[in-house]
């Protein structure tokens, strides 16, 4: 049974293979010859590796950008870090969130096969991390580890991982210009507030992608020399802040201060290279075999994908999201100083996945000012829901670090607040969930059917 649980985590855990996996049947179902078979599994894999290859590269040039905000604020605290709670939280519950995972899958196909909210989610670790996060709240309200706890945990994960790409849809089809693939990330929530907020309070018609720039300037347009640029000016400020002396000593292994501040902006930019030459591939590739899928078991159905596969779509508004997501954060921490409580340090990661991302969605419907705003909201999200999180996860000793997107912390205070009540609330709380939501459906199909015969 651990040896089965293990590759199963291992399975699932890997986005690279699960979804090629994906890709096999929806090729095979759909009676593809054997080398296109091959072709697009292979493809889906490496485009896959290639998007989490450029999401390392990001992810590492903005570990020595924490060190270096820090160091130059004089600031400690709780760090919000999905992966540092997962990898805490694995250890006392791994074997109840792969359960929780297996059955949240299961329901995720069921309810994309009998409702509206025909989203598969194929974010393998995102899965995990929403299993766990689950586990964690469910024994936190008394609930042992036995099958009742796995079973609700299960419907709780599959019902919210259904929905929440339904929130971004319409969003995502402003964006993309079409309606073949979802958005399956856990920050979900964070980008469709900023969506419609960029609706509400933006100008679509001016559009963070259309700065007019001088001729002479016009070497700007390119993402790859303008995100080069504005990250070495970054970088180069965080090192001077820091102090040089911090930056060879600690960070760079005695490389000058100065040119370790280029290589990271560098290394920065090449890693949003990576990671867009990595979305091209799975498109290419993911959608078309997934309509074997669809078509076979969940008529009509889209695969829910990480969060960089918008980031072509807008770059300038990915940068705009990320920088004003971050101050938002840096704000919210020097009034969290000044009010004497645990401060919630921005996570340099979080900020840019999420923040970039609710650029991405507020430009969409919002243009600029829509980018600016749906990101300083999302950076409010991220900044002190973590805070109001940490009493519900301190038993387990996770107040060290938390959970740091929207699609954790939410769902998260709202189980836990209703655990506080007592196991059958929160059965009955799981349960008018799953309620509400196969309600919403028939009522919108009732709706819409309703409308096509008038």
């Amino acid at each position: 049974m651990k040896v089965i649980m293990s590759l199963f985590l291992s399975i699932v855990g890997t986005p690279a293979i699960l979804v090629s996996l994906l890709a096999l049947c929806g090729l095979l179902l759909q009676k593809k010859k054997t080398s296109d078979v091959i072709s697009g599994t292979v493809k889906t894999m490496i485009g896959f590796l290639v998007l989490t290859g450029g999401a390392g590269v990001l992810s590492g040039a903005l570990t020595p950008f924490a060190s270096m905000f820090q160091t130059a604020l004089h600031t400690q605290g709780v760090v919000p870090s999905n992966e540092a709670v997962v990898a805490i939280a694995l250890q006392h519950f791994g074997t109840p969130t792969a359960l929780i995972m297996a059955i949240g899958m299961v329901v995720n196909i069921l309810l994309a096969r009998f409702t509206r909210f025909k989203y598969i989610f194929l974010t393998g670790q995102a899965m995990l991390y929403v299993s766990c996060l689950t586990a964690v709240i469910l024994v936190s309200a008394g609930f042992g580890t036995d099958f009742t706890m796995i079973l609700l945990g299960g419907i709780f994960e599959g019902t919210l991982l259904t929905v929440t790409p339904a929130l971004c849809q319409p969003f995502m089809r402003q964006i993309t210009g079409n309606d073949s693939v979802a958005m399956g990330h856990t920050g979900n929530i964070g980008y469709a507030s900023a969506g419609l907020i960029g609706k509400w309070f933006g100008n679509k018609e001016k559009s963070t992608e259309e700065v007019n720039i001088s001729k002479n300037w016009s070497f700007l347009r390119d993402s790859t020399i303008s995100i080069m640029l504005l990250m070495s000016v970054v970088y180069i400020g965080l090192a001077i802040a820091a102090g040089p002396s911090y930056v060879e000593h600690k960070l760079s292994n005695g490389t000058e201060a100065f040119v370790y501040a280029i290589t990271q902006a560098g290394t920065f930019t090449a890693g949003f290279v990576i990671v867009l030459q990595g979305v091209r591939m799975i498109l290419a590739e993911i959608v078309p075999a997934f309509q074997g899928i669809a078509k076979k078991w969940v008529p009509g159905s889209k695969p829910a994908l990480d969060v960089p596969i918008i980031f072509p779509y807008a770059p300038n508004a990915v940068l705009i999201g990320f920088f004003t997501s971050f101050i938002m954060g840096t704000i919210s921490m020097f009034a969290m100083i000044a009010m004497h409580t645990t401060v919630i340090i921005p996570g340099v990661v979080g900020h840019f996945f999420c923040g970039a991302a609710a650029g991405v969605y507020g430009n969409a419907t919002g243009g600029r000012r829509g980018a600016v705003l749906g990101s300083a909201f999302n950076g409010l999200l991220l900044s002190w829901l973590p805070l109001f999180i940490l009493p519900l996860l301190g038993e387990l000793k996770l107040a060290a670090s938390t959970f740091a997107d929207t699609d954790y912390l939410i769902p998260g205070l709202a189980l836990g607040y209703i655990g506080q009540a007592g196991k059958l609330a929160l059965i009955c709380g799981i349960a008018a969930f799953v309620l509400a939501v196969v309600l919403l459906s028939a009522y919108l199909n009732a709706r819409d059917k309703k409308a096509a015969t008038k």
